[in-house]
């Protein structure tokens, strides 16, 4: 898609901004609504606040951190240079390189990265209060995923689009390198593996869903196909028209489902789902990223921005009571019937996308550096991105709050301890402390149109009643509970199942980069047997574990989910690393603990909550104490434990338990050899004259775009375009350039 002429320049030595009345007033004007929001938040004792200010705290955070600390880091840390061509300018293949209008590819890379985790996590850490995953959500993404996401995104993009993995055994050496691309590879299989099953799981048996999905593949392809030959450029009025499109898809989808014959041809068992993903995954990682995958991203974005907002402004005008405390006893105690553990780390593994995330690390080095235009959208892109993902992840925590506790608990606690009975249910969440009747659970189920909310555990069914509710207290009553609840179910499949397609893409690169350390020709992209072997691999690999895991409910990837959210955290551990190394290589040591810090932080949490989850005497905390609980058993004759009936499937447990074990002692050695070999990269760097150790970063190429560094240009930016478009400029030229006249 071809690029607006604007003035972009060098943004490492932007114009200072004149601070005017008006300016300061308003900025001083956000940080008293966020002061007064978190006021609120925190300093509340035992009584109810509204969710609106969750609201408030979080757009007054993120409006100061993207203009403040973004900005630092992109004038001072990173100095994105706006004169200098990017991949997708310089190799421009048609297929994975390809400059793309900053719109566009901030609804691919959100929608690529915005999967199941903030829409999730939030909503089982709810367990805990709504407190500490507020602050971390709102905290952990300004200073740590935000910044990850942007770093990333630049240094993959001054790297030509390499890898993670690559460009740890580039820039660390082969031993912490060769350490880091087994680590990322294997974890992310399994992330790819849970998020296609949960795309399955809210699909099955869903003719609307699946109908409004599939949809959305021939509208992609033509809004493909409409930018690049039909109207080259028209960004806008491909929206317009792809927004249309999707609606009629979402409300023919209602219609479908109420179909005898096309209900039918759309209702999919889960088998089908899964053969379908894989197809699916092969097809959208090898066509050209134009064609299909970017336009479908950034049109699922239209559908998942549009909800998060309206969801935001119903919160503020209803104004619902957060109904769970700041704080439950299970944050101290950690004996929590949602999810064991105490609030330190398992809170902060519970909630990572939507904070801090490894997998955004992968996407940041995979699709969308290969698709920039300019360096200096690396902060609308990769930071403004990730901000809008914890949005998501506030909207979650919100849903969750506002529900009665009672019914929460309900709906999220396993079944063994529920009892088979609403009545048994009602009593066993009362001996939590948070008092239920039957007749609540059973008017619950009815308003939903479900036979039961008991035991509707993942989060994701939490998040729709919640969003059913505030939904409903605006438009339609307690009538348009069960509408507004399986629309918030479709939304979040269409929201993971973009995950899973650009995390394909990606998995394919990360392959190629490392088959390429062996035979060179597999780390050219352009090269076609190359990428089909790699995306063959790497569908192929997920899509074993979710055909396993569909048919078994202990085999596939049941076994390896244990893993998901301590693998996830250490792959952003290894991803912050590389960060480190390369601020520390390339001359800017003195903002290191940009990425530092968090790197610190992530590393003490995840080898933490690795250590307990080894270690723990608690079966429902630690993989070889629950080994034991289970082989003791067998040993004495036993055929059940628990929800685990039978002895075929206690012994699957013994061997899933132990697999888990071994693979949480591996990822974390992993991470330590990393780290450890990291250090030893800074000393030397430290040590070495500036600019004397080798880099792999490309050597400078004059840009010939023009691009604005937002998404929505502005007034200089115009200006400075019309300027350089009135004298015959060809490129962009920099800041002293242009100072000089």
């Amino acid at each position: 898609m071809p690029a607006e002429p604007n003035g972009a320049r060098s943004e490492a030595a932007p114009r200072r901004q004149r601070w005017t009345p008006g300016r300061v007033a308003l900025w001083a004007g956000v940080a008293v609504v966020g002061a007064v929001a978190w006021g609120m938040i925190a300093l509340g004792r035992g009584e109810e606040i509204s969710a609106s200010w969750l609201i408030f705290a979080a757009l007054a955070s993120y409006a100061i951190g993207y203009r403040f600390y973004a900005r630092f880091i992109q004038y001072k840390v990173l100095m994105t240079d706006d004169t200098r061509a990017t991949p997708a300018e310089r190799v421009d293949n048609g297929a994975d390189y390809h400059p793309t209008d900053r719109r566009v590819l901030f609804g691919h890379h959100f929608a690529a990265v915005a999967g199941a985790g903030p829409l999730v996590g939030p909503v089982l850490a709810a367990q805990m209060g709504f407190l500490p995953g507020t602050i971390w959500i709102i905290v952990g993404v300004i200073f740590a995923g935000a910044v990850q996401d942007m770093v990333v995104l630049f240094f993959s993009t001054r790297r030509g689009g390499r890898s993670l993995g690559q460009m740890a055994r580039e820039e660390i050496g082969p031993v912490g390198g060769i350490a880091a691309l087994i680590a990322v590879m294997a974890i992310m299989i399994i992330l790819l593996a849970v998020l296609a099953m949960v795309v399955v799981n809210a699909l099955a048996e869903s003719p609307w869903g699946s109908f409004s999905l599939i949809m959305t593949i021939p509208i992609a392809l033509f809004m493909g196909v409409y930018l690049r030959y039909l109207r080259p450029g028209r960004v806008m009025e491909a929206s317009a028209i792809g927004v249309v499109l999707l609606l009629a898809a979402i409300a023919g989808g209602g219609w479908v489902a109420d179909h005898a014959v096309l209900g039918e041809i759309f209702l999919f068992s889960r088998n089908e789902l899964t053969f379908g993903l894989i197809a699916y995954g092969f097809i959208a990682s090898v066509l050209p990223v134009w064609l299909l995958l970017a336009p479908r991203d950034y049109l699922s974005t239209f559908m998942k921005i549009g909800v998060v907002v309206l969801l935001a402004v119903s919160i503020v005008v209803a104004s619902p009571s957060l109904r769970l405390p700041q704080f439950t006893e299970f944050a101290f105690n950690g004996q929590g019937p949602v999810f064991a553990g105490s609030l330190f780390p398992f809170v902060f593994i519970t909630i990572a996308c939507g904070a801090l995330s490894g997998f955004h690390a992968l996407v940041s080095s995979g699709t969308t550096p290969k698709l920039i235009e300019k360096e200096s959208q690396v902060r609308v892109i990769g930071y403004g991105s990730m901000l809008t993902e914890s949005f998501v992840a506030i909207m979650a925590m919100v849903t969750a709050c506002v529900i009665d506790p009672g019914v929460y608990f309900a709906m999220n606690m396993p079944a063994t301890a529920l009892g088979d009975s609403v009545q048994s249910a009602a009593q066993a969440v009362s001996q939590l402390g948070f008092t239920v009747d039957a007749q609540t659970l059973e008017n619950t189920a009815r308003l939903i149109e479900e036979e039961s909310i008991l035991a509707r555990t993942g989060g994701a069914p939490t998040f729709a009643l919640g969003a059913a509710q505030i939904f409903s207290t605006l438009f339609g009553g307690q009538a348009m509970m069960a509408f507004w609840y399986h629309f918030a179910v479709m939304f979040e499949a269409l929201f993971i199942l973009t995950t899973v397609d650009a995390g394909t893409r990606v998995g394919r690169f990360m392959l190629q980069d490392t088959l390429g350390n062996v035979y060179k020709p597999m780390r050219d992209p352009s090269w076609r047997p190359g990428a089909w072997l790699c995306s063959a691999l790497v569908v192929g690999a997920w899509g074993y574990f979710l055909w396993a895991g569909v048919n078994d409910p202990l085999g596939g990837i049941n076994q390896l989910y244990p893993l998901f959210g301590i693998a996830n955290q250490l792959l952003a551990a290894i991803a912050l690393a590389v960060c480190t190394t390369l601020l520390i290589k390339s001359g800017r040591a003195k903002y290191a603990w940009v990425t530092l810090v968090p790197l610190a932080w992530d590393a003490v949490v995840t080898l933490t909550a690795s250590w307990q989850k080894v270690f723990s005497d608690d079966p429902a905390i630690g993989f070889f104490a629950q080994r034991r609980q289970f082989s003791e058993a067998l040993a004495d004759g036993e055929t059940g434990v628990g929800a685990i009936q039978g002895v075929d499937a206690m012994q699957k447990v013994v061997v899933n338990t132990t697999v888990d074990g071994i693979l949480s002692v591996l990822f974390a050695l992993l991470v330590v050899v990393i780290l450890v070999d990291s250090v030893r990269v800074w000393i030397k760097a430290l040590r070495a004259p500036e600019g004397s150790l080798p880099t792999t970063e490309d050597p400078y190429e004059r840009s010939r775009l023009w691009a604005p560094s937002g998404l929505v240009a502005t007034r200089e930016e115009r200006e400075y375009a019309r300027r350089s478009a009135a004298a015959g400029a060809a490129a962009p030229v920099s800041a002293e350039a242009e100072e000089k006249g």
